[in-house]
Formats: C-alpha cells, structure tokens, sequence
C-alpha cells in the first residue's frame, strides 16, 4: 500500500475495518486525575471522564489532533528512532535488516544531500513522461507511476476474490485524486471551493518550481483541477462503497477493455508486470466507463500534465525544502496542523512505511514479550466467549441465523503482537545517500509483490499493519482480528492497572473488532470470508432496523460547527463501538465472578468495577482536534469523533445508566436507545 496523498495519516484502510495523542502535562495512562468531578456522568459522561485532561492538554504544533492513539504513535516514534539511529551509525558487521533499516533512515535523514539534489533526483521520471509521443505511450508512463508512487487514473492491485476468498485476483477501481474526497472537487459551499483554490495554488507553486514559468503553472495547474473534477464526478460516493455488493462486479479481461478501450489495459497490465489473468474484479465500472470519454477528450499534453502532477506531489515530502514546504502547506489547509514533524519524525514513518515488518522485528525485540501476547490471547478468547453469549441470547435473532453466526465467530483467526512468518526484504536495494530512489524502490518492490499474488492461494499468514502501528482492524473477506504490538500500551492495555481499567481500554478494542465481523460490512461476509448472505430475509430486515436506528441517532450529532455526523458512513464503527462495549462489559463481569479471592469487585479510589470500565473506556478516546481537521474527518472518516465514541455509545446502555444511577430524562439516558448486538 502505497503512502497516502500529501503524507496525511488517517486511521483510514480500505479493505479492513479499522479501530481507529495526551500531551505530556497529562498522565500517560489511566488516570483519576483526569477526571471532572465537577461535571455530571450523567449529563455529559465524556466531560466526566476527560475534563481536567481536555482542560490540561495542548495540541501539539506538529500534530492536527491528540488522542490515546497518537499520544502511544509519539512514545514508538522514540523507540524506533533509536532502533534506527543505532542502525544508520553501525557501517559495518551489521545484519541484512539493520542495513536497510539503518540506511534507509539516514538518507532521509541527510537533509544537506537531499536539497543539493533539488528536483534532479526526479528528473529521470519527469524525463520519461516528457517523451511520451502519444496515448498509448501515456498509459505506459501511468503504469511506471504506480509502480514507484502515486496512482494516477485509477487503482490497480490484488484483493481476495470476493465468492472465493482463499484466492487473490486483480482489481481495478476509482481512484486519481489529490484531495480526500470526491466532495472536496463536487461540492459548492465555501469550504470545498476554498480547498479546490489551495489545491490550484499548490499545484502552481509545484509547476513553478518544476521549472514552469508563472503562466505555464496556472495553467497547468487549472488543467489538473480540471482533469481531477472529471475523475471525482465518475466516483462512486463513499457511503455507497461502504456496501461490498456495490464493488462487486467481476468480469473477463476482455470485457473491461472493450468497455474502456482508451485506459489500454492490455498495456498497462504488461507495463507494471502482471501475470495472465482472465477475470478481475472491477470496484466501479461506471468510473471506467466515464473516464474513457475523458482520456478521449483530453489533449495528449494536459493528460501528460495530470501524471506530471502526480509525480511532483507524490515525490515532494522527499525532494528539497521548498517542495517539502509546498507540500506542507496544502496539508496545514487541510488540517490545520501547525507545524511540520520534526524530520526525525518524518524519517522514522518513512522507514516503518517502507520496510515496517524489518522496523517491526526490531521493535517487537525491544517492546513486546510472550507474557503480553499470553495475556492479550487470554482476553480475546473472554471477549469471544462473551460475544457467542450475546448472540445466543439475542431476542431479534432467530435460531437458524443465531447458528451461521456462530460458525462465523469461532472461525476468526487471531493475530496478535507480530506476524509468525516475517517479510523478506533481501530483493530490496536501499542504497546509503539516495533518499528519492529508496522511496521509489521501496514502492515498486512492494507495488510488484502485491502483483505476485494474482492467481495465487491467499496467504492467511500476511499481515496488514506493521507490528509498531498504533491501531487494530477486522478483515471481512479473511475473517480475522488483528492487533499489532504498537497498541498494546497504555491507556488500552497496561498490565499495572487492574481488569476493569483494561476491559475498558483494549476489551473495549478487542469487542470493538470481533462486531465489526457482524455490522452493515462485515455480516455479508460467511465464515470463509465470502460475500454470502447467511440470514434469513426476516432477520436481514430486523438487523437493517435496528443499523437504522444507529444511523440516525449519530447522524444527529455535531462534529464541528454547524456539520453534522454522516451517520451512515459511520455506522459501522459506531455499531462496533455500541457492540464491543457491551460484550467487553459482560466479559469483565464473568472476570469477576471468577475471581475467588474477591479482590477484582473491589472499588478502587472510590469507583466500582463497572465505573473504572466505563472511565477506561472514556480515557481511550479523550481527544482534541483541530477544526480544520475534524471537519476533513466527517468527509472521509468512517468513526466518529470521541466524544461520541463515549456519549453515543454510553447512553445506550442500561448498564452504564446503572452503574452511575442515571434517571430518565438526564442527557445520558436515551428515549429511544438503540441496539444492534
């Protein structure tokens, strides 16, 4: 997978089901001290749990948001910064991994070298694009950009094989764009016509420093909106993608390339190196269908300049400072991030992004032991338990369905730390000094593994974040969890605090996860991870009820001014969110009981179990953001922002009312609460 346009970090993945900063004047882990006596959890519970923290934490100039995820993201970047800085220093008698992880980060690190070389160590790139004579020759240069970076055009990779899940095919989507969205280039307030003028006024300044004269980089730069608005008015809206049935359109070879004759896919597909393929899966044929017309329309030069722009923006946070700088800027309009990481910082993603699973064994060696993988495999197996009760006991659910699910869930597969079988990096060339080209490199030898794949068994082993990643995910058409040791810190899981603060942190992530198999998304894959429906048509029509009423309730809440939730877009995450609660709750309660001693029904500084689990679960999600970037996140992320990760979620359940003895009427008591799991 490619890095992500304009080097944003979204908790954002498109084939997986995603979970997902305190500053240092705050506690780094669970803490009373966080806590708001002043408010009422029954009022406002998240102001309970978060309001001295809210209070006491800044937003980091260098970050557009803080919250448990990057706050963790800021205490690996140390570790791994040290992993690499004693790796860049050793030159000699160093292991194979050390060599590449050591020399990657030191080229990026010598910032001297890399402005010296200016645009020249692009120049080849923009040397072969300038030569191209015609558009047959264009779709070839399209292909080399894949290969070494961006996706000008459109989307090609592997992906299971939607009815046939243990076997990877090819797939071609939507894609092309610079900014988030589709909405960004369609809609017309004053917000996205803003952004599409930063967009002109980036592209402008890059063509500028690309050599172009003042006119020649307005102009280019209006024909690279022009081209992009065309690209985004043929994309499918991204609420609608949620569903899989609306990417599911397989078709031969043959039938593609009749349907989008000037993409020249018999071409392309040669160019990055395919194997014979007779079938593929096309995410989106309307969008092939509609940009044929366009590739027809557009003069060979303005094509040639959309590609030439692609090649600038997906190279610019690694050429010199003023294309760095450029870049930079465009993110700060989107959001409203103050200032530029440190280039450490920079460097260390840099290098977990291009050789993450060599980073990861290093990191794993310092990080993260057997004891905690045991105890971790220890919760999951009392979430699971918990969930198979909550589906048993399910009054809307029928027996026969109530059966299929269990199957579902005693089929996931449980990853967790690290993967079993580590990648080998030993075809990879990264060469000391050469920042640019370890990028590129980097990018074909993973872009040409992913290719490898096509007509090959799927290999269940892989793994699809690296072990230092802050975060967790579902797999629909693997039908797997996966939590890589980069999470399993504090304020989700710490082994000094007692089973209720843990329930609510990674118990909550754990339940959060195991629903996801079972919300909008993943209940239309079966247990194989084919997309099969499994209900019957009265329990379909009773889950779609009740996901409606999800939908709506969070889709009337405000994220940031007068903008609302898309409380479809987010009704996965939130039916995760509303599940997962529940079940980890009923899993801390079975704890308890088990406990002989008693010691775990104890209160500690005052609170109950159950009250340390719900305060557990607010620490995980107090956050800050900055408004510019929430307001990007309602267009393109499917969570929803923390506060409603807690109060959405908590005013549904009878058990938190309980636990802080909520009356009806009070705010964090729903009328009308709802309940999927």
């Amino acid at each position: 997978m490619h890095p992500a346009k304009l080097t944003l970090v979204f908790l954002l993945l498109s084939a997986i089901t995603c979970f997902g900063q305190s500053s240092p004047a705050t506690p780094a882990g669970f803490s009373v001290a966080n806590i708001d006596k002043t408010a009422d959890p029954c009022v406002d519970f998240y102001q309970y749990a978060c309001g001295n923290w809210l209070k006491n934490t800044e937003i980091p100039a260098d970050q557009p948001g803080w919250v448990s995820f990057t706050e963790i993201y800021e205490r690996n970047l140390a570790i791994e910064r040290d992993i690499l800085e004693k790796a860049a220093a050793q030159k000699s008698g160093r292991e194979a991994i050390d060599q590449k992880i050591g020399d990657y980060f030191g080229a990026c690190m010598d910032e001297k070298s890399v402005d010296a070389k200016g645009l020249a160590a692009l120049k080849p790139e923009l040397d072969r694009l300038a030569a191209v004579k015609n558009k047959q020759e264009l779709i070839d240069a399209v292909a080399h950009a894949y290969l070494i970076g961006p996706n000008p055009l459109f989307r090609f990779y592997s992906n299971s094989d939607l009815h046939n899940a243990g076997m990877v095919i090819a797939w071609v989507d939507q894609g092309g764009l610079t900014l988030p969205d589709r909405d960004y280039y369609i809609k017309d307030d004053k917000k996205m016509a803003d952004m599409r003028q930063h967009l002109v006024d980036y592209a402008t300044e890059m063509f500028k420093l690309a050599g172009q004269s003042a006119e020649q980089s307005t102009a280019s730069a209006q024909t690279v909106l022009r081209v992009e608005t065309a690209l985004a008015k043929a994309s499918m809206d991204r609420t609608l993608r949620r569903d899989p049935k609306n990417r599911d359109h397989k078709m031969s070879r043959e039938e593609l390339q009749r349907t989008a004759p000037n993409f020249y896919l018999a071409r392309y597909f040669k160019a990055v190196g395919a194997p014979d393929f007779n079938e593929l899966n096309v995410g989106n044929p309307d969008f092939f269908k509609q940009v044929n017309g366009v590739i027809e329309s557009e003069p060979l030069e303005a094509l040639k300049t959309y590609v030439r722009w692609h090649l600038l923006d997906n190279a610019a946070p690694w050429l010199s400072k003023p294309f760095v700088d450029a870049n930079f800027k465009m993110q700060q309009f989107l959001t409203g991030q103050a200032e530029i990481q440190a280039r450490w910082k920079r460097c260390v993603d840099a290098t977990d992004n291009a050789l993450g699973e060599a980073l990861g064994q290093r990191y794993v060696e310092r990080t993260f032991g057997a004891e905690g993988k045991q105890r971790m495999l220890k919760m999951v197996a009392a979430l699971e338990k918990s969930l198979d009760e909550d589906i048993a006991g399910l009054p809307w659910m029928t027996g026969e369905t109530k059966k299929q699910a269990k199957v579902k869930l005693d089929a996931i597969r449980n990853k967790i730390g690290y993967p079993d079988v580590w990648r080998d990096y030993s075809k990879l060339s990264i060469r000391d000094g050469d920042l640019l080209g370890n990028y590129q490199r980097a990018n074909e030898f993973e872009a040409r593994r992913q290719i490898a794949k096509i007509n090959k068994p799927l290999d269940r082993q892989e793994w699809g974040m690296t072990p230092p990643t802050v975060n967790a995910y579902y797999n629909g058409s693997r039908n797997e969890i996966v939590f890589p040791a980069g999470i399993l810190q504090p304020p989700f899981f710490d082994k000094t605090m007692d089973d209720a603060v843990n329930f609510g942190g990674i118990g909550y992530v754990i339940g959060h996860e195991l629903t996801h198999g079972f919300d909008d998304q993943g209940r239309k894959f079966d247990p194989s991870g084919n997309l099969r429906d499994w209900w019957t048509a009265q329990d379909g029509q009773e889950f779609e009820k009740r996901a409606g009423c999800v939908a709506n309730e969070y889709g009337n809440f405000v994220a940031v001014d007068d903008l609302k939730l898309n409380g479809k877009l987010t009704l996965g995450e939130n039916t995760a969110d509303n599940g997962g609660a529940r079940i980890s709750l009923t899993a801390l309660r079975e704890t308890i009981a088990q406990d002989a001693s008693g010691k775990a029904a104890e209160k500690i500084d005052g609170y109950t179990p159950e009250q340390r689990f719900f305060l557990g679960m607010g620490r995980v999600w107090c956050e800050k953001r900055r408004p510019e970037y929430s307001r990007m996140l309602v267009s393109v992320d499917p969570h929803s922002p923390g506060r409603y990760r807690i109060n959405g979620v908590l005013q549904n359940m009878p058990e938190f009312q309980q636990a802080w003895s909520c009356k009806a009427g009070q705010p964090m008591v729903s009328e009308n609460a709802c309940r999927v799991w």
